[in-house]
C-alpha cells in the first residue's frame, strides 16, 4: 500500500510514549468520527504495533524513532495506519501461533495475532519494519 500521509506522529523508542500514541488515536477518532467498535480495534492494534516497534524493532533505543501515520480513503469510510520502526524487521510469515497450547501461558507473542484479528487488512513491508493496517470506520 503506497499512500500519501496526511497526519502522523513520531515518538522515541521509550515504552512510556505509548500514552502519546493513545492521544493521537483519540484525536483521529474525533476528527474522523470513528465508531466505538472501530475505535477499540484501532486502539488495541496500534498500541500493539507501537509496542512491537519500540521493543522488538528498535530495542528500546531512545535514539531511534517510531513513525505512526493515518490516511483516510477518498470516501472517508476507511482509515489506514502505518507504523514504521528503524529496526531490521522480522519474519512475519513464521510467527508462533499464540493460541497453541504450548504458547498460551507465554507473556508475549500475541500482538501480531491481535492486529490480524482486529484490522480489516494488515500488510507488512520493509522486512517487517513497517506494518499498515486498514480499518472500516
Amino acid at each position: 500500500m503506497n499512500i500519501a500521509t496526511l497526519e502522523s506522529i513520531t515518538i522515541t523508542s521509550d515504552p512510556h510514549n505509548i500514552a502519546q500514541v493513545e492521544s493521537f488515536i483519540e484525536e483521529v477518532r474525533e476528527k474522523y468520527n470513528v465508531a466505538d467498535d472501530a475505535f477499540g480495534n484501532i486502539l488495541i492494534s496500534l498500541t500493539e504495533a507501537a509496542n512491537n516497534a519500540i521493543i522488538h524493532g528498535n530495542g528500546c533505543d531512545p535514539s531511534k524513532t517510531v513513525e505512526i501515520s493515518v490516511t483516510p480513503d477518498e470516501r472517508g469510510k476507511n482509515l489506514t495506519f502505518a507504523v514504521k520502526d528503524q529496526g531490521k524487521g522480522f519474519d512475519y510469515n513464521n510467527l508462533a501461533d499464540p493460541t497453541a497450547p504450548e504458547n498460551i501461558d507465554k507473556p508475549c507473542g500475541r500482538g501480531v495475532f491481535l492486529m490480524m484479528q482486529l484490522a480489516d487488512l494488515v500488510v507488512f513491508s520493509g522486512n517487517g519494519s513497517t506494518v499498515e493496517m486498514k480499518f472500516r470506520i
